[in-house]
């Protein structure tokens, strides 16, 4: 990509000309095979043998439980997963606001199906998903009398000004981002960060200025049959945000599964893991680039 997309209000024409080139070297690739086969992929055989291993040791590895009380340690973990898990939740009800199975047929719904078809069930499914994560989470807090986690009073960012948008305070901003797309690289990658491996990123310029991922304004909702480049590139935006979210969050969870010391937390998290979909999602997303790249136009992200 030869120029970022800048998304200020401002610089209108620059945004014009830096949406284009990011548009047009991603747009009308050919729809890829559905996910389904991938949403059956996970995390299972990854941990089969650490798993069994913790089982069979459960005894002596972890905490005699008898009481049902939950270490400290254990209690902020949750609590920590809990306020992530209502982060999440918050941004991907603003993307299933404007580009979820029930949003309104715009510009914006019809280039996020550029790059999967299903792309829009997705957004629904994992709003869905994040909501519920998010009230087990505290439900099982308050089962064991500890405190649950409200992030409301901290919701004071400004939504979408599209005029079907709830006029709430947000948590998150969907509007200003920097998106590391180095995931693309890592997830295709033989090599391992372990041992000092680097990457770079797929799309370097998402990685610096400020880039929004939804529509501002109905302006940049688009025309539903026609979609300009402006409008596919934020879609494009939302795309390889999505890939970035999910693998941060199960990489989250796999650390912090390593620190609890009650069986039953470890169960939730591992179980956590394996519910999720970043394997799926971001071994599928890798697809994008690479469509872009058959058809000749790869090196122009560069």
């Amino acid at each position: 990509m030869q120029s970022d997309i800048h998304h200020s209000d401002d610089n209108g024409a620059k945004d014009a000309t830096a949406s284009s080139q990011l548009a047009t070297s991603l747009s009308a690739p050919n729809r890829l095979a559905r996910r389904s086969f991938l949403r059956n992929l996970g995390l299972g055989a990854a941990l089969l043998v650490p798993g069994a291993a913790l089982l069979r040791g459960s005894g002596k590895a972890f905490a005699d439980n008898a009481n049902n009380a939950l270490t400290r340690g254990d209690v902020a973990i949750l609590q920590l997963l809990a306020a992530a898990e209502l982060i999440e939740t918050d941004l991907w009800q603003q993307y299933n606001e404007l580009g979820g199975i029930n949003a309104p047929t715009s510009g914006y719904t019809a280039a996020l199906q550029i790059l999967d078809g299903d792309q829009l069930q997705y957004i629904s499914d994992n709003t869905d998903d994040e909501i519920s994560h998010a009230a087990f989470l505290n439900a099982y807090l308050k089962s064991k009398g500890e405190q649950q986690v409200d992030l409301r009073q901290f919701a004071r960012l400004q939504p979408s000004q599209v005029s079907f948008v709830p006029q709430t305070g947000r948590l998150t901003n969907l509007k200003q981002l920097s998106v590391d797309t180095s995931w693309w690289t890592r997830y295709r990658s033989t090599t391992n960060p372990d041992f000092g491996a680097t990457f770079r990123d797929a799309v370097p310029s998402l990685k610096t200025g400020q880039h929004t991922a939804i529509p501002r304004n109905n302006a940049e909702l688009g025309d539903p049959n026609n979609p300009s480049d402006h409008v596919k590139a934020i879609a494009f935006t939302a795309g390889f945000h999505f890939g970035y979210i999910e693998q941060g969050g199960t990489s989250l969870y796999a650390t912090l599964a390593q620190k609890v010391t009650s069986l039953e937390v470890l169960r939730i998290l591992l179980s956590r893991i394996h519910q999720s979909k970043p394997t799926s999602l971001c071994n599928h997303s890798a697809e994008w680039p690479r469509t872009v790249r058959r058809e000749g136009r790869y090196q122009q992200l560069h």
